[in-house]
């Protein structure tokens, strides 16, 4: 049976440049604590497919985990933009909470 790392990457070297596909596959890095691949496709995201909403915050708890609260607030505060630019207000939401949290004036059960 193949694995769901190596469907995704055999479906991406379908369409290499399908930002859904590029997600999945780092989300699934993310859940085999690969942190540099991780990385990766979070910087190539941002980099190559700035209106994929879902990456912001994501990513942002990736840099927190890892912390990098400072980095981590930037790019919650992109992707607010970005929600907001593309009126996806339940994601602009969750990334305004995310900013709140990092600096502490939002409990994660609130």
């Amino acid at each position: 049976m193949e694995s769901r790392l190596a469907q995704l990457q055999g479906f991406l070297a379908e369409s290499p440049s399908d930002p859904f596909l590029k997600y999945a596959l780092t989300m699934e890095y993310v859940k085999l604590n690969n942190a540099i691949e991780a990385r990766k496709g979070f910087e190539d995201l941002l980099l190559n497919h700035e209106d994929y909403v879902g990456t912001y915050y994501h990513f942002g708890k990736f840099l927190e985990a890892a912390g990098e609260k400072e980095r981590a607030l930037e790019v919650y505060e992109k992707g607010v933009s970005i929600a907001q630019s593309k009126r996806n207000f339940h994601a602009m939401g969750e990334l305004k909470n995310a900013i709140l949290m990092a600096n502490g004036l939002l409990d994660e059960d609130e």
